[in-house]
């Protein structure tokens, strides 16, 4: 358990101390961390937000350990609120499955904070230890499975870590003419340009998807995605491969330039429609489907 407890669902980041020259714990964070700055960290220290894996305050006098770890609170810039709800759609003692809206991340990671699925269910009575067994991209809404109790997490996880669990999606893209349906696309999916985008490459498949046809239209045709793997942007990335991005899709087939203001007139046309799996703990099939539509 961190040294620091969670602050309205936030709980506090985490810092290994690498071997290096710093004296002070001061001097690592203050060069770690150039954007926060040396005033900003003393101040942090002064309200006893800095602590080490013991749980010792830090202090700017603390000397430099490598090997130690530091705990701290972040302080990013005030946040935009994601104007959307998440719904609960189960709960019981051992998991929560949450309906995350499109636009609002999983977890806190870069300027998103408070404005997460974790941080805003954590706020709630007896959430205080959830934690996500798996991840959806921002962009993308739908079905997300929590643990809620610590002594069980492994299990519930351990379904998702040996694909143990059955996962349907559903989009909105352009209709495909040149294939019978159902198709399964197959193809080695790789790093791509930029860095935060995948492509597909030459060499042995490691990604595969069935897609389905639920209704087709002249412009824009509903299908259902069965990914039987698990990569990065796997369903965008096929789905873009077959001629067919996903409506609104701002990263395939080719990267779009950032808006300074989020548009929430055009949220990315996928959903995490259903999750079912058989139950670690009494053996029962389980089935969660979304409510929400494309």
């Amino acid at each position: 358990m961190p040294p620091l407890p969670d602050i309205e669902g936030v709980a506090p980041s985490r810092q290994r101390l690498p071997a290096g020259p710093w004296k002070t714990v001061l001097d690592f964070l203050t060069e770690r961390f150039p954007a926060v700055g040396a005033a900003a960290w003393v101040s942090r220290m002064a309200r006893g937000q800095v602590a080490d894996e013991a749980g010792r305050t830090v202090t700017p006098d603390s000397r430099y350990r490598a090997g130690g770890t530091v705990y701290y609170y972040r302080e990013p810039p005030p946040e935009i609120p994601v104007p959307f709800e998440e719904r609960i759609v189960y709960r019981d003692e051992h998991v929560l499955v949450a309906d995350k809206p499109h636009f609002l991340p999983v977890i806190p990671a870069g300027r998103f904070l408070r404005e997460t699925l974790l941080v805003r269910l954590r706020r709630r009575p007896g959430l205080e230890d959830l934690a996500p067994a798996h991840r959806l991209d921002r962009e993308t809404a739908g079905l997300v499975l929590f643990s809620v109790n610590p002594a069980t997490r492994g299990a519930y996880a351990s379904l998702f870590q040996e694909r143990r669990v059955r996962k349907t999606y559903e989009a909105l893209a352009r209709p495909i003419s040149s294939h019978t349906f159902p198709l399964t696309r197959r193809s080695r999916i790789v790093p791509g340009e930029p860095f935060f985008t995948m492509k597909e490459g030459e060499g042995e498949a490691n990604a595969e998807t069935r897609v389905e046809l639920l209704r087709a239209g002249d412009d824009v045709s509903l299908y259902r995605l069965i990914p039987v793997t698990g990569r990065k942007h796997q369903l965008r990335v096929h789905l873009a491969a077959l001629g067919a991005p996903i409506l609104n899709d701002r990263l395939y087939p080719e990267v779009r330039p950032e808006e300074e203001e989020e548009d929430y007139s055009r949220p990315l046309k996928l959903l995490a429609k259903s999750l079912a799996f058989r139950d670690p703990l009494d053996g029962r099939e389980r089935l969660f489907e979304s409510v929400r539509e494309l």
